[in-house]
């Protein structure tokens, strides 16, 4: 119990004391004691697996499919792990010292306030296409509020001379108050109204 306790997070912060407050992400959303959030992709072939794969390392993947400003996938930064992963580093310390909160609690209230609870999807019935709307899975809503927080970053990064750990630090922050001039929590928002208006 001893060593485990000691297990903190890039040696700085300490996952034991965050609690996830949405009850419908408790079980997506894992906060496993690493020292660095890096499994190796010891996960990957495994069914629902991602759900035991810290927080932290699941960020760090999805900010690695970075690409052009349309293409989602042309992935500029694939392979590019260890840079992410120093990245992220950076962009903690900046939150600490903005907020004087531990940057991961600031991670799992900007995925709290990005995941979506409903969605569409499309269903064929005799040759017509409708829009149904439809609850969204705990492990796919992580998913989704990871990949608009990506995506918002990647924006923002775009041919612009601010340094990428800026713009990571600026976003988590902004979802994390919930602020509706984050583009994760718009995403959100547009997302829940669609599919309100297919109900």
């Amino acid at each position: 119990m001893a060593q485990t306790k000691n297990l903190l997070l890039f040696r700085k912060w300490d996952l034991s004391d965050i609690e996830v407050k949405d009850p419908g992400l408790k079980t997506a959303i894992s906060l496993r004691k690493q020292i660095l959030p890096y499994t190796y992709g010891r996960s990957a072939l495994k069914r629902f697996n991602k759900a035991d794969v810290n927080i932290v390392e699941r960020l760090i993947n999805k900010t690695m499919h970075f690409g052009k400003k349309y293409a989602k996938n042309t992935g500029r930064m694939t392979g590019k792990k260890t840079k992410l992963l120093n990245t992220v580093k950076t962009a903690f310390d900046i939150i600490a010292l903005k907020t004087g909160q531990n940057p991961v609690e600031v991670l799992v209230r900007a995925i709290e306030f990005s995941a979506p609870n409903e969605d569409t999807t499309r269903i064929v019935y005799g040759g017509t296409v409708y829009h149904v709307s439809v609850d969204v899975a705990p492990i796919r809503r992580v998913d989704l509020a990871l990949k608009f927080i990506a995506d918002a970053i990647k924006e923002a990064t775009f041919s612009n001379p601010k340094p990428i750990e800026e713009h990571m630090a600026e976003q988590l922050m902004l979802a994390a108050a919930n602020d509706p001039a984050a583009p994760s929590v718009k995403k959100k928002h547009e997302l829940e109204r669609i599919a309100q208006a297919s109900r």
